[in-house]
């Protein structure tokens, strides 16, 4: 659903995109010069999420579902595109384990409801290890035969089997050892994401005052809860497999109050707007970089 505007002056249009801006609203498409992306995802029905993302391909499993995908912004912008190679700008956040990484045709759509972005420095986790969505934006860092790199999570393995296992992009995988292995033995682990700016929240598509869901972007650190501001009383919100925090009841009308839990116990606390059906609003906070 879009925001539709009713029909006014030049300036008068203008004055309203400004205001918009400057809540950290995205504009309606029609209404910017940029291009607001494409919905992978078309259901509009409470708590179904739309799409069936790309079919996986895993050099060394076999074949399975990509998971399923909704979302909306520009490619590679609101996701969060933590990765690249090297560690200069993230900090370890668990220990290293043992893994394989196997790799398919990914483009960064999958069960975490991300958008297709053009840095495929990505991966699907085992769905053992998927928890419940809790991974979705995570960074990790995983050593290879040739190089070390950081990729960001976004989706689940359902056909994964061994512990540790990451299903790579197949240009992720070609960075860390030669694709005609398949199937490769390395060691990884949890690494904060180097973003830069605001966390970003998104509605997703159907949400109003009877029914709301959120998803969070571009965050430093996962997520481990998000609570709203029910009256004097924090109210934790549900999340959901396919990565949006959702109140089956919905928040209302008018301005939410919301906070997010990373998974090191740091609180961060925004104000939005209001629901905005498949919108996305840019917050004023992000996790502090730790040390």
């Amino acid at each position: 659903m879009r925001i539709s505007l009713p029909l006014l002056g030049r300036s008068s249009l203008a004055a309203l995109l400004l205001s918009l801006t400057a809540c950290g609203i995205e504009p309606p498409p029609g209404e910017s010069d940029e291009d607001p992306g494409v919905d992978a995802g078309t259901a509009t029905d409470a708590g179904t999420d739309a799409g069936t993302g790309n079919p996986r391909t895993d050099a060394g499993t076999g074949s399975g579902p990509g998971g399923t995908d909704a979302g909306t912004g520009n490619p590679g912008t609101d996701a969060g595109t933590g990765t690249g190679t090297g560690t200069t700008t993230s900090r370890p956040l668990s220990a290293f384990q043992d893994g394989v990484i196997t790799f398919y045709d990914a483009n960064g759509t999958g069960n975490c409801s991300f958008d297709a972005t053009n840095d495929l420095d990505v991966a699907a986790i085992i769905k053992t290890e998927y928890q419940g969505s809790a991974v979705c934006g995570a960074c990790a860092e995983i050593q290879g035969p040739t190089s070390t790199l950081r990729v960001r999570i976004v989706d689940s393995c359902p056909d994964c089997t061994t512990p540790g296992h990451l299903d790579l992009s197949r240009s992720a995988f070609a960075k860390l050892a030669d694709p005609l292995l398949g199937r490769v033995k390395v060691k990884w682990r949890f690494v904060t994401c180097p973003v830069t700016g605001a966390m970003r929240y998104r509605f997703k598509e159907g949400s109003s005052q009877w029914w709301t869901g959120i998803q969070v972007r571009n965050h430093h650190k996962p997520i481990r809860k998000m609570e709203w501001l029910k009256g004097l009383t924090w109210v934790e919100i549900p999340r959901q497999d396919y990565n949006y925090f959702v109140q089956s009841s919905g928040l209302g009308l008018g301005a939410i109050t919301i906070r997010t839990t990373s998974w090191d116990g740091e609180v961060v606390q925004e104000i939005l707007p209001g629901v905005l059906d498949s919108r996305l609003v840019t917050g004023l906070r992000q996790f502090t970089p730790l040390p």
